[in-house]
């Protein structure tokens, strides 16, 4: 006979849906919008029950919730301890794509899935939907086609033209994703997005070069629809979300392009019916905003612009979806607060020695910090000084860029050498820094004789290294140069935008020392309110 150690109460109860084991791109962001979840079910008289199986986790700790299952996010164990607890519904929009990626089965088979219908997440998610849904809407979407093959994908990428972004259906931290310049390398990239996408097609889409992202967070109650936040983020383009540093309120986009982008998520939300959360992705380029994708759940942004903004977006959103509106919750504005928030992701490449430290498309950071200050420079370089960057206020630089980057690199090298700096560059970044008047020292070539850059770097010579790379396959000397830094505690850039942002903040240092104030101080300040 089997004994079970379940006895299930009759009082009113919830089942959230945890993000399962830690992994890139499916981190504690999630377990902070589990916990909210948690509490507020407490504040509403409701028995929340965890599933997760992460013993490094909040949620799984055994006072966060009434009722915890430590058991695998499989199908077949939800299912067993939905018919155990009988709860009034499930949860899964603060997980990630783990729990997500259930909701149709788990409507299939008769659950009640609270907030937004399993119909609107799928609509998200299919992309011949998804894009019936934007063509509807009359938004832009970049050009795209799905494959399940090299030749089906050399026909689309034909059609639309390269560089194309090539990624795999349904998966975490853009795992296998590419940004590909030519055919005789999509072949590669398709085997892998292939293996790793199974029966899904492989999504290919057109690559918007030098193009500025923006994540917006939203919460929907069914029939209102508040705006959260609006990222802009800092490195261009390409660069994973999870990975980019960003900014609240944006730092450099007009009013007409942030009023573009509202105009477009409101359109989504509504369409979608949001009950909860919302993160769309957008990509502007020569002023037209692009949806690049819509997740209907909760997103890795959602503690940064919960602190940001001093509202707690998964704890409204949880109250949401057990029936009260965003009247009810007071929350009818979106905020625009009058300090800047600058989030900034932390990498483990210390801890991997010899791994290049360049960004693309799939995640690599394994954590998140956040600089807050009134000056977008100050709030910059705070958010580096907690991610383990310290960045110098003099010494030598070491530069060092693809051609395509040369035509900005000069504004921030005379600026660095205005605020003191010395500029060591290689010969074709040198030539260009001399053409406009910066004072430089070129060097050899690593194999060409010494001291080169790396005798620099080891002598403790090189202050500060901006590098941005060549190409998908980057030269030996880049990834040598990079490997070093990382080996010698080297802060560095490997984007123009990052270095624009950095020398910002080198510059109001130099008007301003950096203070302390708590977020409770920032949020004392009133805020301004905009919809």
């Amino acid at each position: 006979m089997e004994a079970s150690e379940v006895s299930p109460s009759k009082n009113k109860k919830v089942i959230i849906l945890g993000g399962g084991p830690n992994r890139i791109g499916q981190g504690i962001e999630f377990d902070y919008c589990c916990c909210h979840a948690s509490y507020a079910l407490k504040e509403e008289g409701v028995e929340s029950i965890m599933v997760n199986c992460n013993p490094e986790t909040v949620s799984t700790d055994y006072d966060t919730s009434d009722r915890l299952y430590f058991e695998p996010l499989t199908f077949e164990d939800i299912m067993s301890i939905i018919q155990l607890e009988k709860p009034m519904g499930v949860i899964v929009q603060f997980g990630g794509q783990t729990p997500l990626n259930l909701a149709v089965p788990l409507r299939k088979a008769g659950v009640n899935l609270l907030g937004t219908s399993a119909d609107s997440i799928d609509i998200a998610e299919d992309r011949k939907r998804f894009k019936q849904m934007l063509h509807k809407l009359n938004l832009l979407q970049p050009e795209n086609g799905t494959a399940f093959n090299f030749k089906e994908a050399e026909e689309v990428a034909k059609r639309i033209g390269y560089p194309v972004l090539v990624r795999p259906s349904y998966v975490l931290g853009g795992r296998a994703m590419e940004i590909v310049y030519e055919e005789k390398v999509l072949e590669k990239f398709i085997q892998e997005a292939a293996a790793v996408s199974g029966e899904h097609p492989v999504l290919i889409d057109k690559f918007l070069e030098d193009a500025t992202e923006v994540d917006v967070d939203l919460i929907g109650d069914g029939k209102n629809f508040i705006i959260g936040g609006i990222m802009e983020h800092i490195e261009e383009a390409g660069i994973h979300s999870g990975d980019s540093a960003m900014s609240i309120p944006a730092y450099s986009l007009s009013k007409e392009l942030l009023d573009k982008v509202r105009e477009a998520t409101y359109k989504m939300a509504k369409e979608l019916s949001i009950t909860g959360l919302m993160n769309v992705q957008y990509a502007i380029q020569d002023n037209k905003v692009y949806v690049l994708e819509v997740n209907p759940r909760a997103s890795r942004t959602v503690p940064f612009v919960s602190k940001a903004i001093g509202a707690p977006l998964a704890k409204l959103a949880t109250k949401v979806m057990l029936g009260k509106n965003l009247k009810d919750l007071k929350f009818t504005e979106e905020v625009i607060p009058k300090h800047i928030s600058v989030k900034e992701s932390v990498f483990p490449f210390n801890r991997f020695p010899g791994v290049d430290v360049i960004l693309g498309p799939e995640m690599k950071s394994t954590g998140e910090v956040m600089g807050v200050d009134k000056d977008f420079g100050l709030a910059y370089i705070k958010s580096q000084l907690a991610a383990g960057q310290k960045f110098p206020r003099k010494g030598n630089v070491f530069i060092s860029v693809r051609d395509s980057d040369k035509k900005d690199i000069s504004v921030i090298a005379r600026k660095l050498e205005k605020l003191g700096f010395h500029i060591y560059a290689t010969s074709g970044t040198a030539a260009v820094l001399e053409k406009d008047g910066v004072k430089v020292k070129v060097l050899p070539k690593i194999a060409e004789g010494c001291p080169n850059i790396l005798d620099l770097m080891k002598s403790g010579k090189i202050q500060m290294v901006i590098n941005t790379p060549t190409g998908r396959i980057p030269r030996q000397d880049e990834v040598k140069i990079r490997s070093l830094v990382i080996a010698y505690n080297i802060p560095y850039t490997t984007t123009i935008s990052g270095a624009q942002a950095t020398v910002n903040g080198l510059e109001s240092l130099t008007k301003n020392n950096l203070a302390v104030k708590s977020l409770q101080e920032y949020h004392k300040v009133k805020i301004k309110k905009s919809r």
